[in-house]
């Protein structure tokens, strides 16, 4: 779902821009917001993961994407569809790491290889056949079935989760490092937003490129120097 979801709205923003009536540069927000909530949530699903447990945040993530994926197809301005979005993508950042964690628990030492060679099919096929899938469900039954696509599978998913994942307690207790995750996230955010945005705003000619560029190396070197410390 994570890796379909990366793909399948890009077919459908001509639809979206002209139901949500957004000029072009709006428009691209609905991709932007997406991509930099799942790479700057992506850092933190490990310390999750281990303070709470693998199955209760693959659940939950499972839950709350599959729950923004409704509100994404029932979303009446862009500005909803944005946020909506950035939800999505925050529970979305979970949903790969924790699928490989979930297998190598689930499968012994000497299976791994195969639990990780139909996992790594599943995961590519998603965005390849996102833009199909995309166009065939918007000219069929619409933008918003981009969306709701997701509920069926996410609510099996789930429900497979709740019922068939064992819970492990976690035994770690390292403390949550605020000021490397704010770092990392900002870096990693900027550097997202230059590199989904460089193409429309013709990259070093734009003052925003600049900003964003310089933003993440700042957050870089700050974040390198507060590990080497």
């Amino acid at each position: 779902m994570q890796g379909l979801d990366t793909t399948i709205v890009n077919v459908c923003l001509p639809h979206i821009q002209g139901s949500m009536s957004a000029a072009q540069d709006q428009i691209s927000w609905v991709l932007t917001s997406y991509i930099v909530a799942s790479a700057i949530m992506m850092p933190l699903t490990g310390w999750l993961a281990g303070h709470f447990g693998v199955k209760y945040i693959f659940l939950a993530s499972v839950v709350g994407f599959t729950i923004a994926s409704a509100l994404c197809g029932t979303a009446t301005s862009l500005t909803q569809l944005v946020l909506y979005r950035v939800l999505q993508g925050v529970c979305s950042a979970g949903l790969v790491p924790l699928g490989q964690a979930t297998l190598f628990t689930i499968y012994p030492r000497e299976r791994h290889g195969y639990a990780m060679a139909i996992f790594s099919t599943g995961a590519m096929m998603g965005p390849i056949i996102g833009p199909t899938l995309g166009g065939w469900l918007t000219d069929n039954f619409g933008w918003r079935w981009c969306f709701y696509i997701n509920l069926p599978v996410g609510t099996l998913c789930a429900l497979r989760i709740f019922t068939f994942i064992r819970y492990s307690r976690s035994t770690r207790r390292d403390s949550f490092d605020g000021f490397g995750v704010a770092m990392l996230s900002l870096g990693v955010g900027a550097l997202q937003l230059m590199l989904d945005r460089g193409q429309l705003k013709d990259w070093f000619h734009s003052t925003e490129i600049w900003i964003e560029a310089t933003i993440a190396a700042i957050m870089h070197l700050t974040y390198r120097a507060g590990v080497a410390i």
